[in-house]
């Protein structure tokens, strides 16, 4: 979007001409004064009559948006401050069209990272789109540093065996992706963080990025707590991480928290699996859950355009990706922000229909929003898993109220009847939670009758815990610390009844299922998944099998996963 002033200078521009005669001047300057969003398809109107602009992208300049003051690291036993070799890196940045590649010091030493992601599978994404530019920096995860291949290789000669490393090499730039959903997460950042400061105060050349929620929660003040730390970056800014490197590396202590359009990405992401993707369809919510800062930390809702969706999932699919899951905070409320309105439904069905293409999952729904539409879809693509989770957070109206959830219970079950409909054999699962301010005994009996009900295939549960800017962390009423581990505790033993209930019900059964990665615990076992979500062990080498559908039957189940026999495997 540009401002009337620089959208003037542009009908003067005589390499415009030639797009005078499709959009005339007048029919870009109303499209450049709109408060449109990707996606977005406007009707506007000049001298040749009326045009259909579709926006594709909004551009912004990030630097401007952020906070930027001048920052230097300190040399250990001096007054003295200095720029550090990794920081210089950044500050060489330099651009080749879409490509950045970092301008090596004078010894041409490789610069390696550090990143790790709490929380949700929305940060999970984020994460890849994170790596993906530091990738396009020319950055490499400390992990393939030649240090980790020596000690690996030379093996102690006294014992046999691989020799301890002395010291693990350090990164370069380290970069925590936080998650503020509990209070717990948020303080797991804090010790993470202290080691990585304290290498900074005694003059280690380290450049240290936090990401996520509680960055975008905590902006200007994480600074004064850590004044280490080199650039503080909201999840909208993901994709933008290279831009805020570069101010980095200009000597600037950067704050990158104010709200802006996710642009799409100019990098691609470094995926962590080859198998199944995330993908992005909507960023942001717009509900006011009275418990819940996720509006304020990931921002209003930004829909991604159809065509920029579809596309992404087109180049996945030819790269060999078999399964894609669709992301959203509140992924039913997709495309109520575009002109004109989009529905959620369409989209899966699009996606679904994406050649090649063999499993399609989405989360998270949410039971305000989630249309029978969508249970349609599922039922009627043969793409679609069969896997639901849509989060019900209390059984009891009074509660649900109070949270500001804006359904019923029984708004809840008439959904799960839907899905017990048109798909008999689905999974479902959801998240609730316990002790919530007010909450009495009764109404958590409602809960639990509510879980009785439906029999979920596996529900996420947690404790209430009072979040920053929220209007239920100032309540009175909040239910004693002892009441609500002791109520977790009965939850749970539920939860754990019903989770094995619904995967007994698989035993002889002959599933599909896609193998991802090798089991950790047994190497000589691969794990994958059936279209119900539930996980399965089976005998196999993952380098033959990485990637492949497989018929297999389960022989054990178990709380949480299943064991079984191959029986065939596709043929390529």
């Amino acid at each position: 979007r540009r401002g009337k002033e620089a959208t003037h200078e542009e009908d003067e521009d005589p390499a415009n001409a030639v797009v005078d005669e499709v959009l005339p001047p007048e029919a870009r300057r109303a499209v450049f004064e709109a408060r449109c969003k990707p996606g977005d398809v406007l009707r506007v109107t000049s001298r040749r009559g009326h045009h259909l602009v579709q926006i594709v992208d909004v551009m912004g300049d990030v630097r401007a948006l952020a906070t930027l003051k001048k920052s230097r690291s300190r040399e250990p036993g001096s007054g003295k401050t200095t720029t550090g070799t990794a920081r210089t890196a950044l500050a060489g940045t330099t651009w080749e069209g879409m490509d950045r590649t970092i301008m090596a010091d004078s010894d041409r030493r490789q610069l390696y990272y550090s990143l790790e992601t709490m929380g949700c599978q929305m940060n999970a994404a984020d994460a890849e789109r994170m790596e993906g530019q530091l990738a396009s920096l020319g950055m490499l995860p400390v992990a393939q540093h030649p240090q980790f291949a020596i000690a690996d290789a030379e093996p102690d000669t006294n014992a046999g065996r691989r020799r301890r490393r002395r010291a693990d090499p350090l990164p370069d730039l380290v970069l925590l992706n936080t998650c503020s959903i509990r209070d717990h997460a948020e303080q797991k950042l804090y010790s993470h963080l202290g080691p990585h400061a304290l290498r900074k105060r005694q003059g280690e050349d380290v450049v240290l990025v936090v990401a996520g929620c509680v960055a975008q929660q905590e902006g200007e003040a994480l600074l004064r707590r850590f004044p280490e730390v080199d650039l503080v970056m909201g999840p909208q800014y993901a994709n933008r991480l290279g831009d805020l490197l570069e101010a980095v590396g200009s000597g600037n202590q950067v704050v990158a928290t104010e709200g802006l359009h996710v642009m799409e990405d100019a990098t691609r992401p470094r995926r962590t699996s080859t198998t199944c993707a995330w993908v992005n369809v909507i960023y942001g919510c717009n509900e006011r859950c009275t418990y819940c800062v996720v509006p304020t930390t990931r921002g209003i809702e930004q829909s991604r355009p159809v065509e920029s969706i579809v596309q992404e999932v087109r180049d996945l699919v030819a790269e060999g990706y078999r399964e894609v899951t669709l992301l959203g905070q509140n992924i039913d409320a997709y495309g109520r922000d575009m002109l004109p309105r989009r529905k959620f439904s369409d989209l899966l069905r699009t996606v679904c229909d994406v050649p090649d293409l063999r499993r399609v999952r989405f989360v998270t729904s949410h039971p305000k929003y989630m249309s029978l539409g969508v249970v349609d879809a599922v039922a009627d693509c043969p793409a679609a898993c069969d896997y639901f989770h849509v989060p019900f957070q209390s059984g009891a109206d009074e509660v649900l109220a109070r949270m500001g959830r804006g359904y019923t219970r029984q708004k809840f079950l008439a959904i799960v009847d839907r899905i017990r409909q048109r798909c008999p054999d689905a999974a479902v699962s959801a998240d609730v939670i316990v002790g919530f301010p007010g909450e009495t005994e009764e109404q958590f009996r409602e809960t639990l009758s509510l879980m009785e009900e439906v029999v979920f295939d596996s529900v996420n549960t947690a404790a209430y815990s009072p979040r920053p800017n929220t209007p239920a962390a100032e309540w009175g009423e909040q239910v004693p610390e002892e009441v609500k581990k002791e109520r977790l505790a009965r939850i749970n033993v539920l939860n754990k009844k019903h989770a094995h209930r619904r995967r007994a019900r698989m035993l002889g059964r002959t599933v599909e299922v896609l193998v991802e990665e090798r089991n950790i615990k047994r190497p000589q076992q691969v794990m994958g998944r059936t279209t119900h979500g539930y996980v399965t062990y089976l005998d196999g080498d993952i380098e033959k099998l990485r990637g492949k559908m497989v018929m297999v039957e389960i022989d054990t189940t178990h709380t949480y996963y299943m064991t079984g026999k191959i029986v065939s495997i596709e043929e390529d």
